[in-house]
């Protein structure tokens, strides 16, 4: 018993610390690497049974390894350089609430009716749409949908890169990331201010209105990266440098409140994806709203039944200054996407 524990630690262990050495490394790995590294959240399960079998099989070295491979898997799982929002430097108090959503909806299959019922429930005031089709937009609209977003950008096609996004507050287009398959637009939204505008008393006595000073603006990319799969692994990664230009250059403007959701067909155990969250301003880290909330084992995808370890490769990506709260997946049928939607404190700038 003592020796077959000893040989199944082994075979264990070995997949596990190839997997490992590939995770350690921020290399460009293959295509068949980067799809494997997506799982490795789910490593810390034979890490923990090899551990188990190597105690059994009481040789030292063979434990030390095992203690050594789960140490890893749980010091990825749980970061320390992950980023998290820290204290806006706006005056206390002076953030708005803006609840958001994105959602792949596979080729414009996904249930309108569970889309715009989510929207509702959660009162819901920015969606993002991917793999966005004319039909999802007629259907959309049947449902309702412009009654409570009725302020919309969209782009529908019938080959998958379409996009769509739909808002309660004004948005304004500002352009397209180039060079990706798949449409990435970025927008500008206007967000009300509470007591902004408001009549003030004036040095005369009489009340004067103020048109206000404050305002609280937040740019917005709608991502759809490509993804990681055959021969195209090369544009994966120039779309996710794309995204990490874009937030250098938004930051060097002086635009700091800047949110990236999508699917980024990405983990957090990329280091594609981790370089483009490394971009923040002021030399701090971009927040993964997801990981932030501890949701490392909440998959986003695949939501169709497929026999896969479910992973998170939908994401909310915020300025390091934007706290975040309600980070919440829901599945939706018709499509191997979920959704994914968290309240965002947008600082205001006075």
């Amino acid at each position: 018993m003592t020796a077959s524990a000893r040989v199944l630690a082994l075979c264990i262990l070995l997949p596990v610390a190839s997997l490992s050495v590939f995770r350690a490394i921020p290399a460009e790995w293959p295509t068949q690497v980067v799809q494997l590294l997506s799982f490795t959240p789910w490593l810390v399960v034979p890490a923990g049974l090899a551990l188990a079998l190597a105690l059994l099989g009481r040789r030292l070295v063979v434990t030390a390894a095992a203690v050594v491979l789960l140490g890893a898997q749980l010091f990825w799982l749980w970061a320390p350089d992950a980023g998290r929002a820290g204290a806006s430097a706006s005056a206390p108090g002076s953030t708005v609430p803006l609840t958001v959503m994105s959602i792949n909806s596979r080729f414009g299959k996904a249930d309108a009716a569970e889309i715009v019922r989510l929207v509702r429930d959660n009162a819901v005031e920015l969606l993002a749409v991917q793999e966005y089709t004319q039909t999802l937009e007629d259907r959309l609209a049947a449902e309702g949908l412009g009654s409570l977003l009725p302020n919309r950008i969209s782009s529908p096609m019938k080959n998958g890169s379409g996009s769509a996004t739909y808002s309660k507050h004004p948005i304004q287009a500002i352009g397209l990331i180039p060079d990706t398959p798949f449409q990435m637009p970025t927008f500008r939204l206007t967000l009300p201010v509470a007591g902004a505008g408001k009549n003030v008393q004036g040095s005369a006595g009489a009340g004067s209105t103020s048109p206000g000073s404050a305002a609280a603006t937040l740019e917005v990319t709608n991502v759809h990266t490509l993804p990681p799969v055959d021969v195209r692994v090369g544009q994966w990664r120039s779309d996710l440098e794309s995204l990490g230009r874009l937030v250098a250059r938004n930051g060097a403007d002086g635009l700091g409140n800047q949110l990236l959701l999508g699917d980024f067909n990405a983990t957090y155990d990329h280091s594609e994806f981790r370089r483009l969250l490394d971009v923040g301003p002021g030399g701090r880290k971009l927040v993964d709203v997801g990981m932030a909330s501890g949701a490392r084992f909440t998959p986003t995808w695949p939501m169709d039944g497929q026999p896969l370890p479910g992973i998170t490769i939908d994401h909310l990506v915020t300025s390091p200054h934007i706290p975040a709260s309600g980070y919440a997946v829901h599945r939706v049928a018709g499509t191997d996407h979920a959704a994914v939607l968290a309240t965002l404190d947008v600082p205001v700038a006075g």
